[in-house]
């Protein structure tokens, strides 16, 4: 899959079929979307594009919006990438290009920069400043530019986004099952191990502690999960609790994952945290002995989740 941080620069001899959206959580909706799309350029002969844009346009439009995203940019593209998409067009969103006219839009930036020869998109899509047109003018312009426009169906679109918004209320209520369920793979959290204050070490339970960067990346209910990662190759599973540590006065939010079976140095590499299913809520206990026997159960339940998965 070819890359771009703008539609300028997209390269391709072959006319392209297009679908425009977010995708936000690239779920089993989205995923439905985009191989409908990848079908489609190989049955016509066309590349397979996703226009998408970024920031997303309530985070530049509304300056008081706090949208958080199931997906950093970086995992949506490793997503899309393992559908067989051929082409994945990020276009910066700015308060510019928000102004740019319907025709604007449509001429230089689909016809002429992406090749548009056909566009899948939903009958509700609307485009152009104040998005004042909608797929009705865009299949007139399609008539002037010489490209066909498909209807996504009502229904289809209607699935997908109650799956977005199901997706996402699970994520924050620390439903895992019903996310993953939605998402059709296991919801996960990138970063980078930093140095923590090394309390679980004192507890004979190390912890990597992880750095999100994104701060619109949506990050689970304050709780304890059974989590995997892949370290150099290898998949290993682990114990993420996400939360203030109250119990040792902490105040700042982490992300800290205990690996089962693992004995190494994590600073500084990058981890995809991959969350299984939710233990507990965060809990404030009396004092270290109290934490420590929560831990202990922690363990012993995730061990046990693990193991019914490794046994089917």
């Amino acid at each position: 899959m070819e890359e771009y941080i703008n539609a300028s620069q997209f390269k391709s001899n072959t006319q392209s079929v297009i679908t425009i959206g977010t995708f936000d959580g690239v779920h089993i909706g989205h995923k439905a979307i985009v191989d409908r799309l990848v079908a489609t350029a190989k049955k016509d002969g066309l590349e397979s594009v996703v226009l998408t844009f970024f920031p997303h346009p309530r985070m530049v439009l509304q300056e008081d919006s706090n949208i958080k995203l199931i997906n950093t940019l970086n995992e949506k593209k490793q997503l899309l990438k393992n559908i067989g998409l051929d082409h994945f067009v990020v276009e910066p969103f700015t308060y510019e290009f928000s102004r740019l006219s319907a025709l604007q839009y449509v001429r230089d930036i689909l016809v002429k920069q992406l090749k548009a020869k056909k566009i899948i998109i939903g009958y509700d899509h609307r485009f152009g400043r104040n998005r004042n047109a909608d797929i009705n003018d865009l299949k007139d312009f399609g008539k002037e530019f010489n490209f066909t426009v498909e209807e996504i169906s009502a229904q289809q679109l209607d699935e997908v986004s109650v799956s977005s918004t199901k997706i996402r209320k699970a994520i924050e209520a620390g439903d895992i099952k019903t996310a993953n369920d939605y998402l059709g793979y296991n919801f996960m959290v990138t970063g980078t191990v930093v140095k923590g204050k090394a309390i679980g070490r004192t507890m004979n339970y190390p912890t990597a502690n992880l750095q999100v960067t994104e701060t619109y990346k949506l990050i689970p209910m304050n709780g304890v999960y059974v989590v995997k990662a892949t370290i150099d190759g290898a998949a290993y599973f682990g114990i993420t609790s996400i939360g203030t540590n109250p119990t040792v006065g902490g105040t700042d939010k982490t992300i800290e994952t205990f690996f089962l079976n693992f004995d190494g140095d994590l600073y500084d590499k990058k981890l995809v945290i991959e969350f299984l299913t939710h233990i507990r809520d965060e809990e404030t206990f009396k004092n270290i002995d109290e934490l420590k026997e929560a831990i202990n159960k922690d363990e012993q339940f995730a061990r046990s989740y693990i193991s019914e998965i490794k046994n089917g």
